[in-house]
């Protein structure tokens, strides 16, 4: 039986990250990176921008001089980790063992799932659009880099599957530069051998690749011919989990509550979904002239319920000023993260050694 991989992927996380949280966004194409004053470099950009001939890596002011209509927003990286965090658990709620793929993207092996792949594809869009408000789009195929070439190819349904025996027929008409691996000295190399398309690429035959080009032309090769082996290497867990929420400004310590106590639940099923405990918990709290107050604390026992998270970051939040100045957002961060087996073992340890004392 073939392998089925499953490849989903927020497409331009970064972009997508700044326009979920500023809805103003929803119309202009976006550009992520430095300082345009300061020759910052281009992080991401939405597909608006990237059409208009954007690149990453080139000057934000060379790009804004591409894409004048763009708003350029700074890089916020503890922002896009965050929300690649709570995208992970998401993922996870689907297919537990999965291989992350930079912060916005993850490939499943469920090769070994009695449902159908495009089955698990429509539950895992509809978690990300429920839980972070961003659209998720996935590819299934054999082999990984497969399955990352069919969500390109996704379009509105969100989802697009290449089946082994639609392999060559998928990947012949595409141009050779959507291989992995070949960029523009390469694509330059195989353009002079009479290839610009995979198809063509194929024609050619692994030996004269191998003399053109070496081992990477071998590899070349054996993408076009639909070859990927290359297993899912699946983390254990995520290192952190965390819950936020934006309010209408409040200064009401009630409201307050009530709001971590709807965090704490939620946080409660993340931590249930994987089976793991928090050793360590930290609350942010954002004001309306933007400002942030933070208070954390590591734990001496780990925990999972939404109760002992409720009081202990009700806790936190006493030693906050939140009566000076209005609140506009509210966050918890859970760390420290192990399987609720392992939490055990270390209790019964813990227990069993000072029984003996």
């Amino acid at each position: 039986m073939s392998r089925v991989i499953l490849f989903a992927e927020v497409p331009h996380f970064y972009a997508a990250v700044e326009r979920a949280d500023e809805p103003s966004l929803a119309d202009r194409p976006i550009i992520v990176g430095g300082d345009p004053r300061k020759r910052g470099l281009v992080q991401g950009a939405s597909a608006e921008a990237l059409a208009a001939g954007v690149m990453l890596d080139q000057p934000v002011h060379e790009a804004l001089k591409l894409c004048p209509e763009a708003r350029a927003v700074r890089t916020n990286m503890k922002r896009y980790r965050e929300v690649s965090g709570r995208l992970f658990v998401c993922l996870r709620r689907g297919f537990d063992r999965l291989e992350p793929f930079g912060l916005g993207a993850a490939y499943l092996d469920v090769t070994s799932s009695p449902d159908p792949p495009e089955e698990i594809a429509s539950r895992l869009r509809r978690f990300v659009a429920e839980e972070i408000g961003l659209e998720l789009r996935a590819g299934i195929a054999a082999g990984k880099f497969h399955a990352r070439l069919a969500a390109e190819e996704a379009g509105a349904s969100g989802c697009y599957r290449v089946d082994p025996e639609r392999q060559t027929a998928f990947l012949s008409p595409l141009p050779v530069t959507r291989l992995e691996g070949v960029g523009a000295k390469t694509a330059a190399a195989l353009a002079e051998l009479g290839a610009q398309r995979i198809g063509q690429l194929l024609e050619i035959g692994p030996e004269r690749l191998q003399q053109a080009l070496g081992t990477h032309g071998l590899r070349i090769h054996a993408y076009a011919a639909g070859r990927d082996d290359r297993p899912v290497r699946a983390a254990r867990h995520p290192q952190s989990l965390s819950r936020e929420t934006t309010l209408e400004e409040s200064r009401d310590f009630a409201v307050l509550t009530a709001t971590i106590e709807e965090l704490a639940r939620r946080l409660e099923g993340d931590l249930r979904a994987q089976g793991l405990t928090a050793g360590r918990l930290a609350l942010k709290i954002r004001f309306s002239d933007r400002s942030t107050n933070s208070r954390s604390q590591t734990l001496a026992t780990p925990i999972s319920f939404s109760a002992e998270i409720q009081e202990l970051v009700v806790g936190l939040l006493a030693h906050v000023d939140t009566g000076s100045r209005p609140v506009r957002g509210v966050g918890i961060q859970l760390g420290r993260l192990q399987r609720s087996e392992e939490s055990d073992r270390q209790l019964d340890l813990f227990t069993g050694q000072r029984r003996r004392a």
